[in-house]
C-alpha cells in the first residue's frame, strides 16, 4: 500500500500568553490509501481539531500534513478549497443538507460547484443513492426523510467527487442504535467498494473495533495506537 497521508509535528494552538490553549501538540502519523482508521478519545482531547487539520479545514500552529507527499499548507486559500473539493470528501454529526433542494440535487452539489457538465453530475448523484440505499427516495428533500436516509443523503453527497480520503466526524451520534449499524455497515462496505482511506471519529466502541487501526488521543497527544 502506498502512503496517502503523513502527518509530522502537528501542532494546534489558539490564543496567546494567559489566554493560550494547546489543542494538538506534535501529532506524527501516517495512513496509508485504502485503510480505515479510528479516532477517539474524551471530549476536549483534539479529535475533531486533528479531523479538521488532516482535512484543511483549519491551518496548523505547526507541523506539516502531506497528502500523496505535498505539503497541503503550502497551498493558498483557493488552491486548498479545490484540493478539498476534489480530494477529501466529509461527513459531520449534523448532515448539513440544503432544504430546499431534493436529495438528488444536494448530492449533485459539490459537482456542479466543481463544473462537472449537469448531465454526468446527474448521473454520479443518481449511482451514488443507489449505493446508499436510496434509489426510490431521491426526489424527496431532507425533511420528507429519516436521520438515518439524511445522513445517507449526506455520505452519497462526500462522495460525488470521488475523494480518495473520507472523513467522517461521528456520523451516527445523532442516530439511534439500529440505525448507527446501518450506517457503519454503509460505510465499510462503501469503504471496500470504492478503495477509500477512511478515518471516523467516534465516541461508539462497536464502530471503533470494526476500524483496522484505532489511535487514542489524550489532551491533544497520541495516547496510543492499536
Amino acid at each position: 500500500m502506498s502512503s496517502l497521508l503523513e502527518v509530522r509535528g502537528l501542532s494546534k494552538t489558539y490564543g496567546s500568553g494567559t489566554n493560550r490553549l494547546d489543542v494538538l501538540s506534535e501529532i506524527n502519523l501516517d495512513l496509508l490509501a485504502g485503510t480505515t482508521t479510528a479516532l477517539v478519545g474524551a471530549s476536549g482531547a483534539g479529535k475533531s481539531t486533528l479531523m479538521h487539520l488532516l482535512g484543511a479545514l483549519d491551518r496548523p500552529t505547526s507541523g506539516t500534513v502531506c497528502f500523496r507527499g505535498e505539503d497541503i499548507f503550502k497551498k493558498n486559500e483557493s488552491q486548498l478549497a479545490a484540493f478539498r473539493n476534489r480530494s477529501i470528501g466529509f461527513v459531520f454529526q449534523f448532515h448539513h443538507l440544503l432544504p430546499e433542494f431534493t436529495a438528488l440535487e444536494n448530492v449533485m452539489m459539490p459537482a456542479l460547484i466543481a463544473r462537472v457538465p449537469r448531465s454526468k453530475a446527474i448521473n454520479m448523484a443518481e449511482g451514488l443513492l443507489q449505493d446508499v440505499g436510496l434509489g426510490q427516495r431521491m426526489t424527496h428533500r431532507p425533511g420528507e426523510l429519516s436521520g438515518g436516509e439524511q445522513q445517507r443523503v449526506a455520505i452519497a453527497r462526500a462522495l460525488a467527487l470521488e475523494p480518495e480520503l473520507l472523513l467522517a466526524d461521528e456520523p451516527t451520534g445523532n442516530l439511534d442504535m439500529k440505525t448507527s449499524d446501518g450506517i457503519h455497515a454503509m460505510l465499510t462496505e462503501l469503504q471496500i467498494k470504492k478503495g477509500l482511506t477512511l478515518v471516523i471519529v467516534t465516541h461508539n466502541e462497536r464502530l471503533a473495533a470494526a476500524m483496522g487501526t484505532t489511535i487514542h488521543l489524550l489532551d491533544g497527544r497520541i495516547e496510543k495506537t492499536t
